[in-house]
């Protein structure tokens, strides 16, 4: 009985400790490279070329994306220094760091890529 009771405290710790892995795996801030677009046409715009369409689109509630290839990535942040920096790299390319978590990165920080 003390053999089964090892056992399966071993199997639980080694569970806690791999999930504990992958939840920091998952949470740690990445850069990701990519076109600043909106989420709401993402990788197709239609309004006129990709600056104005997210820029209407933004204006109209959509939130920022980052397109990557042909993957957008919606982006999320409160910080108003962001949004406006967002907002200034409309078309461009980017770099946005952040975390990445079902399809939307929460956004720490936005550079001009060079």
């Amino acid at each position: 009985m003390r053999t089964v009771l090892f056992k399966f405290g071993a199997a639980v710790c080694v569970l806690l400790f791999a999930s504990a892995f992958i939840f920091a795996t998952l949470t740690t801030p990445k850069t990701y490279t990519g076109t600043v677009a909106d989420a709401m046409c993402g990788v197709k715009h239609v309004v006129g070329g990709s600056l104005a369409c997210t820029r209407i689109c933004v204006l109209h509630g959509s939130k920022y994306a980052l397109v990557v290839g042909d993957k957008a990535y919606m982006l999320d942040t409160k910080d108003k220094s962001l949004l406006d920096k967002l907002g200034s790299l409309a078309a461009k390319t980017a770099l946005v760091k952040g975390t990445l978590q079902n399809n939307m990165i929460e956004v720490s920080s936005v550079a001009a890529a060079q």
